[in-house]
């Protein structure tokens, strides 16, 4: 496993649990709103995180978290994934793994074997504007495979999109929550200026305001409600 880095503790990264955090090297994406270029672009990669000293800190913690988060970076990138989760699994812990839905069949090995109890997948922008948004040109196919396969998953999950003016609107939001399905399991993150961004234009073109954003989801809550 490629591990750029781990964040130790964290309350917010699985929904009600206490959990750390292991970042992976390697994206297949190039978003230009990406807050981790240290992540994606192998120029700025730094150095990794040995995997021994990464489970013996799971095994300190044990008594203190309930589950471990892969991120990245886009983890299923990485060859030894399904044996790195099988580890973990085997100390009971609960996993979420966030993806870009870019490999399915990962999805499904991890599936079948029952390895992951939470997945987190980021929907970029409709279909149609998926090179624009991700800066390549993603397999399509592939984007809806794993949308699917993670709606009849079993487990829980959440779909979400980062709302970035420059490229998504509200009609845009209104086709990307058709893909997800109004099951209560889509949500919008505003962009945020954070310190590091992949294309760092972007830091100088006007935004959403977080008021925006609300409105935006009353809007997806209720179409009707959106201004002609």
């Amino acid at each position: 496993m490629k591990i750029a880095g781990v964040q130790k503790f964290s309350l917010i990264d699985y929904p009600g649990k206490l959990s750390a955090v292991v970042f992976t090297q390697g994206c297949n994406f190039r978003c230009p709103f990406c807050h981790n270029p240290e992540l994606v672009l192998p120029e700025q990669y730094g150095a990794l995180v040995a995997t021994d000293s990464l489970f013996q800190l799971f095994a300190k913690r044990r008594r203190q978290l309930d589950g471990i988060v892969i991120t990245g970076g886009e983890p299923t990138l990485q060859e030894d994934l399904v044996d790195f989760i099988r580890d973990i699994k085997k100390m009971d812990y609960l996993v979420k793994l966030d993806t870009n839905g870019s490999r399915p069949l990962v999805l499904n090995e991890l599936l079948r074997e029952n390895l992951v109890d939470y997945i987190a997948m980021d929907i970029k922008a409709p279909l149609a504007k998926y090179p624009a948004v991700c800066g390549v040109e993603a397999r399509l196919d592939d984007i809806r495979n794993s949308i699917e396969i993670i709606k009849n998953s079993g487990v829980s999950f959440m779909f979400r999109t980062t709302v970035v003016k420059r490229f998504l609107n509200i009609h845009d939001l209104l086709e990307i929550q058709n893909l997800a399905g109004n099951q209560g399991h889509y949500q919008l993150q505003n962009f945020s200026l954070a310190a590091k961004v992949l294309d760092n234009n972007l830091r100088d073109a006007s935004q959403y305001t977080d008021v925006e954003i609300q409105n935006f989801q009353k809007y997806l809550a209720n179409p009707d409600l959106i201004p002609l």
